[in-house]
Formats: C-alpha cells, sequence, structure tokens
C-alpha cells in the first residue's frame, strides 16, 4: 500500500489535499504518471496544506451562495454553439469545458470543469442535461441547448 496526497479530485477516492492509502500498482500506473498525486512524506504535510488553501479558495465560499447559484442555474437554459453537420450530428462531442465557457459566458461565473458530468456523451443537437456538483453533496442539473454553430 503506497500512502499518497492527492493534488486533484479524484472521483471515488478523495479530493485535493486528501492524504490516502492505495494500492502499489493504482499509485504507480495510474495517479502518479497523471500527476493526480504525490507521494506523501513529513515535508509533504507543508503541500497538504497549501493544495487545501487552494481548494478553499476555488470552492464557492459558503453553502447559501451554492443554493443561490444552484437555482439560478437550474432556472436558465445554457445555449452552446458547437460544429455541427447533416441531421444535426456533432463533430465530436461537447466536453465539460464547453460547458463551462457557456456558464461564464451566460453570465453565472466560473465553474470546475471536473466538477461537470453528463449521463451520456451529448453527440447531437437539441436539449440534453449537464450535472455540476457546487457545494459537498449539493448538485445542479443544467439545461443545454446544443445548437449548430454558424
Amino acid at each position: 500500500m503506497s500512502k499518497l496526497i492527492l493534488t486533484n479530485e479524484v472521483s471515488g477516492l478523495g479530493s485535493a489535499g486528501d492524504v490516502v492509502e492505495v494500492k502499489d500498482g493504482y499509485a504507480r500506473n495510474y495517479l502518479l504518471p497523471r500527476g493526480f498525486a504525490v507521494l506523501w512524506s513529513k515535508g509533504g504535510e507543508k503541500q497538504v496544506a497549501s493544495i487545501r488553501a487552494g481548494r478553499e479558495a476555488r470552492a464557492l465560499a459558503t453553502a447559501e451562495e451554492a443554493v443561490a447559484l444552484k437555482t439560478s442555474l437550474e432556472a436558465a437554459t445554457i445555449k452552446l454553439a458547437i460544429k455541427a453537420g447533416v441531421g444535426g450530428r456533432l463533430f465530436g462531442a461537447v466536453k465539460t469545458a464547453d460547458v463551462v465557457k457557456a456558464v461564464a459566458a451566460a453570465g453565472f461565473g466560473e465553474l470546475d470543469k471536473r466538477k461537470v458530468s453528463f449521463t451520456a456523451p451529448i453527440r447531437i443537437t437539441g436539449t440534453h442535461q449537464a450535472s455540476v456538483r457546487l457545494h459537498g453533496d449539493l448538485s445542479a442539473v443544467i439545461t443545454l441547448q446544443v445548437v449548430a454553430a454558424k
């Protein structure tokens, strides 16, 4: 078992700044090469404090702000203009970064692209849903209107 400090949020394992213990192969083959974690050391405890401070600065300050953002996001329809071919079929799929840019352009502020998820890949134009984790267990379901870019 390897003791690691997470530098990014890893679903099912923890968020940035958490100290976790995982199997050696998972650490060696997945977490360390992708930069999701660093090996734990006594000096690494100082890193944990700075990682947590950065995470808290990026997180929404209070649960009340998260609830307010959730209600405004769920009430709105976010419009995405993506290149599409015949029959409304997209060239590729909608990415989480596309959703983050569209939400920011609509005036709702910056979201973390790692906290946006789809139930299924979006590959055609039309109305779709995406969920965003805002604060702790609080999530918002966003309605996306995908249209063909001109």
